[in-house]
C-alpha cells in the first residue's frame, strides 16, 4: 500500500483512492438502512415483509463489492495491487460468486413483490429466471477464471447482459401500473438498465472477446480446470503498472459504485411493501 503511494502521478493510486471512499461510503448507507429499519417496525412496511433477508443480501454485495474495492484484482490476469494473500484469485472469486447470487436475488424477489401486487405474471414469470441465468454466468466465471481463457467471461458477461435485458422488459411491464414518485423510480431503472446493456455490448463483452482472439493468435493455450484450480490459489502479481489496469478501470468503477446503490436501492423498495407511493387504481392485467 505505501509502495503505490510513493508513486503521486500514477493515477491508480487516484482510482484505488476513490474506490475506497465510495466503498467506505456504502458500508455507512448500509448500516444508515440496517439502523432505520431495526428501529421502524417491520410491520408498518406491509404485511409479510422480509426487510432482514432483503438486508441480508444487501449486505453480501456492499461488503463484497467493498472487499473487492479495497484490494483490487484481474483474474484471469492474476493481477493485483496488494502483495497479501487476500489478493489470491480464489478469494476474490468466491466472494464476488456470492456477492453477485445475492445480487441477483435482490432483484428477483423486488420483481416477484411488485408483479403480484399489480397482477404481472410477466414480471412474475421474469423474476423465476434472474437466478437461475446468473447462476449460469458464474459458471462461465469460473471455468474462465481456472483455464485463463477469455472466451468465457465474453459468455458470462452476455449472459448477464440476456438476465438484465429480461429484468428491463420486467420493470417495462410495470411502468402503467405507478404513478407519481414510484414511476419515476421504475424510470430511472429502465434508464440505468439501458446504460448497463449498452456498456455490456459496446465495450465489456468486446474486450473480452478481443483479448480471448489475441490469445488465440499468440498461441497461448488455456491451462486444465484443476491446474487453474491451483494456480488461481497460489499465483497473484504485484503491478501498479497502468497500462494493465486501464481496460479494468471502466467496469470496476461501475461495479462497485453504481451497482451498489441499485442493491440499496432495492432494499429501499421492498421495505415499503404494498405501501409503495403512487400506485395507480388496480387495473386488468394488459399482457
Amino acid at each position: 500500500m505505501r509502495l503505490l503511494w510513493r508513486q503521486p502521478s500514477n493515477p491508480l493510486a487516484w482510482w484505488w483512492a476513490l474506490l475506497t471512499l465510495a466503498s467506505s461510503l456504502n458500508i455507512a448507507l448500509w448500516f444508515l438502512l440496517f439502523r432505520q429499519f431495526s428501529i421502524e417496525p417491520t410491520a408498518s412496511f406491509g404485511a409479510g415483509s422480509n426487510v432482514e433477508l432483503m438486508l441480508f443480501l444487501c449486505a453480501a454485495y456492499v461488503f463484497g463489492c467493498a472487499f473487492r474495492s479495497f484490494l483490487p484484482r484481474a483474474d484471469v490476469q492474476r493481477i493485483c495491487l496488494f502483495d497479501t494473500w487476500l489478493s489470491s484469485v480464489l478469494i476474490g472469486r468466491s466472494v464476488a460468486t456470492v456477492a453477485e447470487i445475492c445480487f441477483a436475488a435482490q432483484w428477483a424477489i423486488v420483481l416477484h413483490q411488485l408483479g403480484g401486487i399489480v397482477g404481472s405474471d410477466t414480471t412474475i414469470n421474469i423474476a423465476w429466471l434472474i437466478v437461475p441465468l446468473i447462476l449460469a454466468a458464474q459458471c462461465c466465471s469460473w471455468y474462465g477464471v481456472l483455464t485463463t481463457n477469455y472466451l468465457a467471461n465474453a459468455i458470462e458477461n452476455s449472459i448477464w447482459a440476456v438476465a438484465f435485458l429480461v429484468v428491463g422488459l420486467g420493470v417495462l411491464r410495470l411502468l402503467p401500473e405507478f404513478d407519481g414518485p414510484a414511476r419515476l423510480a421504475l424510470f430511472v431503472a429502465i434508464a440505468g438498465i439501458a446504460v448497463y446493456l449498452a456498456f455490456l455490448v459496446i465495450v465489456d463483452v468486446p474486450m473480452y472477446v478481443n483479448r480471448w482472439q489475441y490469445g488465440l493468435a499468440d498461441g497461448g493455450k488455456a491451462l486444465p480446470p484443476l491446474v487453474g484450480l491451483r494456480d488461481a490459489r497460489t499465483r497473484w502479481v504485484v503491478t501498479h503498472d497502468f497500462a494493465q489496469w486501464k481496460d479494468e478501470i471502466a467496469w470496476m468503477s461501475l461495479y462497485f459504485t453504481a451497482a451498489v446503490w441499485a442493491s440499496l436501492a432495492l432494499c429501499l423498495i421492498y421495505s415499503l411493501g404494498n405501501h409503495l407511493p403512487g400506485i395507480a387504481p388496480n387495473l386488468p392485467p394488459t399482457f
